[in-house]
């Protein structure tokens, strides 16, 4: 079950390191391999994985296709660009919560609303689940290791029940 966890954690760093280069082929790709062997493998649960870089980098397209517009809108999205990062500089999740609620503050001449739309963070954020049991090395290790078990308990009973069968039988002698 170690092997299989290390498997997992060499598929998920993997997907780390294509983040932070920023190579979303390969991430695209690492993801699938690590979605494909967690799903495969016991004790494989990835936990969540987050791909900040690739998030900041589609926040900062979205901020710079804004900023080079000189309306309204572009007023907007620096005032809340440069509030929110000052209070969620790490968190895009939440950075990207307040400058939506920054942009409804705001309203147009004809009474739009101004708002900039910045990526879905829950599209960058993955989780995968192993099964229960698996037919690899380490599911039939388990299954012979409780079969074992079983066997052990049975024999225990068996010799409890013999015993208080033959204390019975000697002490009506």
């Amino acid at each position: 079950m170690r092997l299989n966890n290390v498997g997992m954690i060499e598929r998920r760093t993997a997907v780390f390191a294509a983040d932070k280069r920023g190579d979303r082929e390969q991430v695209k790709q690492n993801l699938y391999a690590l979605q494909r062997y967690s799903s495969a493998h016991m004790n494989a649960d990835t936990g969540v994985l987050y791909l900040e870089t690739l998030y900041e980098q589609d926040v900062e397209k979205a901020r710079k296709e804004v900023q080079t517009d000189s309306g309204l809108g572009a007023r907007v999205m620096r005032e809340a660009d440069a509030m929110c990062r000052l209070q969620f500089g790490g968190n895009y999740q939440a950075y990207s919560v307040c400058v939506a609620a920054e942009q409804r503050k705001y309203t147009g001449v004809n009474g739009t609303s101004i708002e900039v739309k910045l990526p879905n963070p829950e599209l960058y954020r993955h989780t995968y689940f192993s099964p229960l049991w698996s037919p690899d090395f380490a599911g039939w290790t388990v299954l012979l290791a409780i079969g074992i078990a079983l066997v052990i308990i049975a024999r225990l009973l068996g010799l409890m029940i013999l015993k208080l069968l033959l204390r019975r039988h000697y002490s009506s002698i």
